[in-house]
């Protein structure tokens, strides 16, 4: 028996309180990068207005009074917050982990459903013909499109990490690499319409640039709180180890 097992309970719970607190700060500064940087940059790509100058500024307060940008923006805090808080603790760890795998799969589902969207959106813009502009004429064809996606994704996700025993750490990891992908297509479809000066073809790319960087990351939050999370086992089981024995 380890003499003064009731230590190691309570390092289990101040590790979690560190975790939370961490998981709090993440969170808080993903909204500060997406209000205060990826809003700007996304006014500043789709426009030709000099960077801070007055005519950008009311357009970025003119894009930030958009519900349609604050859903958007509310949707990408809140599968942060989740993917950090559903699978900060993974002491209790399952060989086939139900309870929050369905969750872990509908939020990445949505989020590669968004990176799909955006990079089919800036293809399609930047193509030379316009045939398929119709798909995206009406708010209720490009909600259409996204749910039809996120059905895609949910279901491939579901299968793909239905018996991992890291779910999160692997959806993570194909978020990012989902994202750099949307940006290799979504970048140079910008370049091919800002060349043309066409007027709305830009607002699209911009959406896909700022979406891919958007989700970048978001993959990191996740990351870096499970290095944070390695390295106080490397410092707490060392000691528990060190016990002891009676």
């Amino acid at each position: 028996m380890i003499l003064g097992s009731t230590s190691w309970p309570r390092s289990k719970l101040r590790k979690g309180r560190a975790m939370r607190r961490w998981g709090i700060v993440i969170t808080a500064v993903y909204l500060l990068i997406l209000a205060g940087l990826l809003l700007p940059a996304f006014v500043y790509f789709a426009g030709d207005d000099k960077l801070f100058s007055a005519a950008f500024v009311k357009s970025v307060r003119e894009v930030a009074g958009s519900a349609w940008v604050w859903a958007i923006i509310l949707i990408l805090l809140g599968s942060q917050a989740l993917l950090l808080f559903l699978s900060v603790d993974t002491s209790q760890k399952k060989l086939k982990p139900r309870a929050h795998i369905a969750v872990t799969c509908g939020l990445s589902g949505l989020l590669f459903a968004g990176l799909t969207y955006a990079a089919v959106l800036s293809a399609v813009e930047a193509a030379p013909s316009k045939s398929l502009d119709d798909l995206f004429s009406s708010a209720a064809r490009s909600v259409a499109i996204v749910v039809v996606l996120w059905v895609i994704w949910g279901v491939a996700f579901y299968l793909y990490l239905r018996n991992a025993s890291t779910v999160t750490t692997k959806a993570v990891s194909w978020l990012l690499k989902g994202s750099v992908l949307e940006l290799l297509i979504t970048v140079p479809c910008h370049i091919i319409v800002r060349r043309r000066g066409e007027c709305s073809a830009p607002i699209a790319t911009s959406f896909g640039i700022c979406t891919g960087i958007a989700i970048m990351l978001l993959s990191f939050g996740p990351g870096i709180l499970f290095l944070y999370k390695k390295r106080l086992d490397a410092y707490t089981h060392p000691q528990a180890a060190a016990q002891p024995r009676g």
